[in-house]
């Protein structure tokens, strides 16, 4: 998390910054006046933090700079009192030391340590600008990503009445021709909707599972074609338990259901996941009448929902001619 690293950033900045101010100096030039090198290291911490967690938050307005000059006004305010208080008051109360000499003003005192209490101040509110500018990034990702999740929840509940809406009318048609079909037909049915209750409020399921949509949708169609040897399925698969978000690949399927021609011509399907790049391929020829068709909702909100999870991992290519609708989809499920 990056409000860790920015911990640490302050423990280096505040190590770095007592091997400058004390121990270089005792160490190394054996300076005599470690006392107040000490006092000046404590009194940049305390405000340090005053002005990192009061003042800025507080006061500090880019827009009103009134403000600002009063916020660096109270910062400095505050870095001379805690000075004061430990070099001229405490120091010669109990050790009998100041670091100026004695009777100097306040005034001057307070003039004085400006320039000391900005060099403070002012990398105080760097931090405090490169902290809010992490947590206001962070905030940014979160609802973008609460977005896309509101998004995602809302497309896909899109499919799920879409598709049990297509079921139930292909069951009706059965139960209306009194078909021995219009049984098996509910079973499947029921199958598809244990499936997708189960399934769909999923972020991701694996490539078997949608395939396996496919697989019960296919069967369930093919009780109302009179040659389902003309649908044509080939599948290749060797990552079976890849990731892919659910309901992906089943609007195409549908859509070549609702709209193709399965009179003489049906349809052709290619599945395969070489290097664990999913290739999916599928042409229906239309009906007569519908040559002048649009694909639907299914489809559109598998175009926003690729353009959402996979981004610049997928290719999807549409031809849709006066006879045919072809679909030629590749995503990249590696984890990278």
């Amino acid at each position: 998390m990056k409000i860790n690293k920015l911990l640490y950033l302050h423990i280096f900045f505040w190590a770095i910054y007592i091997t400058g101010t004390v121990l270089v100096p005792y160490f190394v030039f054996h300076t005599k006046n470690t006392i107040f090198n000490i006092t000046f290291f404590i009194t940049s911490i305390i405000c340090f933090y005053i002005n990192y967690f009061i003042v800025v938050p507080k006061f500090f307005d880019v827009d009103k700079l009134y403000k600002s000059f009063f916020a660096f006004f109270l910062s400095v305010t505050a870095f001379v009192m805690v000075r004061y208080f430990a070099e001229e008051m405490f120091l010669p109360q109990f050790f009998g030391i100041r670091n100026y000499e004695k009777g100097i003003s306040f005034g001057f005192y307070f003039f004085d340590n400006i320039f000391y209490s900005s060099t403070t101040i002012f990398i105080s509110t760097t931090f405090w600008f490169f902290k809010y500018s992490i947590m206001a990034e962070e905030e940014k990702t979160k609802l973008i990503e609460a977005k896309k999740s509101a998004e995602l929840q809302a497309l896909k509940m899109q499919i799920n009445p879409h598709f049990i809406f297509n079921s139930l009318n292909n069951i009706y048609s059965l139960v209306y021709q009194k078909s021995d079909q219009a049984l098996p037909a509910l079973e499947e049915l029921s199958r598809l909707l244990r499936y997708s209750t189960k399934d769909l409020g999923e972020d991701t399921i694996t490539l078997d599972k949608e395939i396996g949509y496919i697989d019960s949708l296919t069967a369930l169609e093919k009780l109302r074609i009179k040659n389902p040897e003309l649908l044509i399925i080939e599948k290749n698969i060797n990552y079976p338990k890849l990731n892919i978000s659910p309901m992906i690949l089943v609007p195409f399927v549908e859509n070549a259901f609702k709209h193709g021609n399965f009179r003489d011509k049906g349809f052709k399907m290619k599945i395969s996941d070489e290097n664990q790049i999913l290739h999916f391929y599928l042409l229906n020829h239309k009906k007569e009448r519908m040559k002048d068709m649009v694909s639907g909702i299914g489809i559109e909100n598998v175009r926003k929902r690729l353009a959402i999870l996979y981004s610049k991992k997928y290719e999807l290519d549409i031809q849709d001619s006066e006879t045919e609708f072809i679909v030629d989809l590749k995503i990249n499920l590696r984890d990278e």
